[in-house]
């Protein structure tokens, strides 16, 4: 049996287009292998959204060569986000077999058979498939338990940074009828959570239908007993989507909401489409409305034209909206987009510096709303080995991870953990009961 390896840099996107990918392949044949030496396929699918996942894809591909050249048989295909967008500079590694862009995953069975006599090279620029006619693939699922479901691609909101239009095309929502099947079929092979994925997906819509009546139809679906959906966009994000929440048991009190600045003026420069003020509204709005929901975000330091004063005032945002988790970028130039085009005048030190005080404060954020979990009881679906691999791990339902002790007999089972340590990243306990199967 031929045996695949798959790299995957970026999002949760190109997480479920590479389960995607191993599914087909599985389908096919092959067998999946942790080690890239030992594998007679490589995919290596990448990520263009900042320059740091653009270097680590560059430099994994770079290293490849040594492979390809102890086993010249084997294929080595890259796809994703950079082909799609420069594909020039993935064609300059002369080792690389197969290049292929972010709308031609679900071809990559009969592209790797082209791969074996030639060198591929397959990038859709125009007529996108409509995800109406994207065959439904079994994805092969790194954690058998929780499940992504793209429901939505691309955007329509150009933000002056994002190359994501540029890679992922425009908004295309997935049909009702198509996304509950998805999520039968996964119900029946064990899942119990899943997310629904959406570059933006507050803007779900298929003919009339939003993302708050699609929340209602998932929670249907027996067998699934978490839903979760991300990113959220600002502009996006609404009171019906709140009230879903609030009103649906299986819609989890977690939502990811980046504001990527605090300053107005930088969001205008950013074309983020809101201010400060709204921002902060819909927040307090979410926070009245479920109390315990837990709040994470993107950030972006150092963008062309932010101040001091307007770095301190992402700080006060911070402050006044508090965090469960935050994400913090340096600003990069990415091709194409419109902030290219501008002075990028904040030295990289500068940058540096201010990542480093978001960050603490998150970090203080986080570390305070967890130490009120100490002695607390919670729910916790078991997912498997802890990062470490000594102790199990999983998640609440409003997704702090937790790790404790206990047999890898209930991993894919609710359990009741009480907590008796925190950090900022993670709550540790000990194990009281099973809860379901």
């Amino acid at each position: 049996m031929k045996k695949f390896y798959i790299k995957t840099f970026g999002c949760q996107m190109n997480v479920n287009d590479s389960e995607k990918m191993a599914g087909i392949l599985r389908s096919l044949g092959y067998e999946k292998t942790d080690l890239p030496e030992e594998a007679d396929l490589i995919i290596v699918n990448t990520c263009s959204v900042r320059a740091k996942p653009d270097n680590k894809a560059y430099s994994f591909i770079g290293n490849l060569k040594k492979i390809k050249k102890e086993k010249p048989e084997t294929i080595i295909a890259v796809g994703g986000c950079v082909p799609q967008k420069e594909k020039e500079s993935i064609l300059r590694f002369k080792h690389v077999d197969l290049v292929f862009g972010t709308f031609n995953f679900m071809k990559i069975g009969e592209l790797i058979k082209r791969a074996k006599k030639e060198r591929v090279v397959e990038i859709l620029n125009s007529k996108i498939p409509e995800e109406d006619k994207v065959p439904l693939i079994d994805s092969y699922l790194e954690n058998p338990y929780v499940a992504y479901v793209t429901v939505q691609r691309g955007c329509n909101r150009f933000c002056s940074y994002c190359i994501v239009p540029f890679t992922r095309g425009r908004e295309r929502s997935v049909k009702p009828e198509l996304v509950l099947k998805e999520v039968k079929r996964l119900a029946e092979r064990g899942v119990k959570e899943v997310h629904l994925l959406g570059q933006n997906v507050d803007f779900y819509n298929y003919e009339g239908i939003d993302l708050a009546d699609l929340l209602y139809m998932v929670s249907e679906v027996e067998g699934i007993e978490r839903i979760r959906f991300t990113t959220s966009h600002p502009c996006g994000f609404n009171r019906k989507i709140v009230e879903a929440m609030k009103n649906i048991e299986k819609v989890c009190p977690y939502v990811h909401l980046p504001p990527q600045s605090g300053s107005t003026k930088i969001l205008e420069r950013m074309n983020r489409g809101y201010t400060r003020e709204e921002y902060t509204e819909k927040v307090m709005m979410l926070k009245e409305e479920i109390p315990k929901v837990a709040l994470s975000g993107d950030f972006i330091v150092g963008f062309p034209g932010e101040t001091t004063k307007d770095f301190e005032e992402t700080l006060s945002l911070v402050e006044t909206c508090v965090f469960d988790q935050g994400f913090v970028f340096e600003y990069s130039p990415r091709p194409f987009t419109k902030a290219s085009n501008f002075k990028d005048d904040v030295p990289k030190e500068e940058k540096n510096r201010r990542l480093q005080e978001l960050q603490n404060l998150l970090r203080v954020q986080a570390e305070e709303k967890n130490k009120k979990r100490l002695g607390c009881i919670e729910e916790v679906l078991v997912e498997g080995k802890s990062p470490k691999g000594k102790e199990l791990s999983g998640r609440t339902k409003d997704n702090k991870l937790v790790v404790f002790d206990g047999s890898e007999e209930l991993v894919g089972k609710f359990v009741e953990i009480e907590i008796t340590e925190t950090s900022p990243f993670f709550l540790k306990g000990k194990l009281l009961q099973k809860v379901k199967v």
